[in-house]
């Protein structure tokens, strides 16, 4: 997988993040550089170690299953992209800015909470971890560019969502399952020899 596909998947994966980040953003009263930093950690980091435990768990079938690896590679990319477009359908966010007022705002980023929130953005990086173990990838430069682009999008994220509120949300999330899907494509077709790129 080349160092473009990584990037675009990451992009793709970090999505969800930026998007309860534009929530966080929203309930937020007044957002800092610590706090949307203290957020982007939260979500970047297990953003980026969901994907190595997946990838660790994939490598112990990894033998078993080389004949069907990009079928399953493409089917969980697939899965997690569509479940991103129907996500995108529903309002996570369903306060509009004007809405809130200073009392239901809310600047809490205790460690439940948003141990909570950045394990619900990452569960489908898990997925896409084992589809790194069947396709061979270097698993230090993948999650290193998950962490990265999720951390720095959802720093963008919250202040979008302080903002101007969650007006992006729903477009990010469909965008972000949208790449899912192509790229679980191009790899089966790369794969059956159908593309070569």
């Amino acid at each position: 997988m080349s160092l473009l596909e990584l990037f675009v998947i990451a992009i793709g994966l970090s999505m969800d993040a930026f998007s309860v980040a534009i929530c966080k953003g929203l309930s937020m009263k007044r957002i800092s550089i610590r706090k949307a930093g203290i957020v982007s950690l939260y979500f970047g980091t297990f953003q980026s170690g969901m994907p190595l435990i997946g990838y660790y768990l994939g490598i112990q079938f990894q033998d078993k299953i080389t004949f069907i690896d990009h079928w399953i590679a493409f089917i969980l990319l697939g899965f997690i992209g569509i479940k991103m477009i129907v996500d995108s359908r529903k309002s996570k966010c369903q306060i509009a800015v004007e809405s809130l007022t200073d009392e239901d705002r809310d600047d809490s980023l205790d460690f439940k909470n948003m141990s909570v929130l950045a394990i619900a953005t990452s569960i489908d990086a898990l997925a896409v971890g084992i589809t790194f173990a069947f396709l061979k990838v270097n698993i230090a430069l993948a999650v290193s560019f998950i962490g990265i682009v999720t951390f720095t999008l959802s720093m963008i994220g919250v202040r979008i969502g302080n903002v101007f509120g969650a007006v992006y949300k729903s477009k990010a999330e469909f965008g972000g399952g949208l790449i899912l899907i192509i790229m679980g494509t191009k790899l089966l077709l790369n794969h059956l020899g159908l593309i070569n790129f």
